[in-house]
């Protein structure tokens, strides 16, 4: 039987780099433990507004 967690809150990257190069890095790390991923991600502001 599996196990469920969800995940709430934000990630802060540096300037030079954006959503595509972190859900890469996050998914990669994903994989790599056999887990699955499923859900979305957004860039927002520092008040965690949409961009």
């Amino acid at each position: 039987m599996a196990k469920f967690i969800k995940i709430e809150g934000i990630v802060e990257i540096r300037d030079d780099e954006n959503n595509d190069i972190f859900i890469d890095e996050f998914l990669e790390f994903i994989e790599r433990h056999q887990w699955y991923f499923g859900g979305g991600s957004r860039e927002v502001d520092e008040s965690g507004e949409d961009l």
